[in-house]
């Protein structure tokens, strides 16, 4: 588990909309979470120019949303760069008095700005292996998610916490392909 923490989604969505910016939470997340499965740098800003350009028409953010954006960036670097192979992804949850819809339409907004996010960033997906084109294909699935009022909602629940890993499993694949490591320091030489 990672020291760095995602922000709470009822603030970042709260800060999110008072800023007047056109993206929730769990979109942005996805979005930026796609950039560094696809190559995005860990060391500089260059995320900021593509975001504002998506997000904002190239204008330039507050600095409390720039911080939680950031926030969430550096919790994403430490989840998908760190030795443990869990990824938290920003939904609505009961905090944010999210029902079963609610959750699954964050999570098919997160997968569909996630494989924006991987545009974005112009990961050579044409050159990607064979493990790396089934999670495409099945995230690409997974953002047509729906859940039908007049289906079981128990099961249904049960199911979304299934797909909920898959996605995880598929940007773990993708990020181990297309996505950057931190540069190892080399350790000093002793004599």
């Amino acid at each position: 588990m990672s020291d760095k923490q995602l922000p709470d989604y009822l603030t970042f969505a709260s800060d999110l909309q008072s800023a007047g910016l056109a993206v929730n939470p769990a979109e942005l997340h996805g979005l930026l979470t796609g950039m560094l499965s696809g190559g995005l740098s860990l060391t500089d800003k260059s995320w900021q120019p593509m975001v504002y350009d998506y997000v904002s028409e190239g204008m330039g953010w507050p600095t409390k949303s720039l911080q939680l954006a950031q926030a969430a960036l550096d919790a994403t670097i430490s989840e998908l760069t760190g030795s443990g192979m869990d990824l938290e992804i920003l939904l609505p949850d009961e905090e944010a008095s999210a029902s079963l819809f609610d959750i699954a339409d964050g999570l098919a907004e997160w997968v569909n700005h996630f494989i924006s996010g991987l545009g974005l960033v112009n990961a050579e997906l044409k050159k990607a292996s064979k493990d790396v084109k089934e999670a495409l294909a099945d995230l690409e699935e997974i953002s047509k998610l729906g859940i039908d009022e007049d289906d079981d909602l128990e099961e249904q629940a049960q199911l979304l916490e299934q797909v909920i890993e898959h996605v995880k499993a598929c940007v773990l694949t993708i990020h181990s392909e297309f996505g950057q490591r931190p540069t190892q320091q080399a350790a000093p030489t002793i004599h």
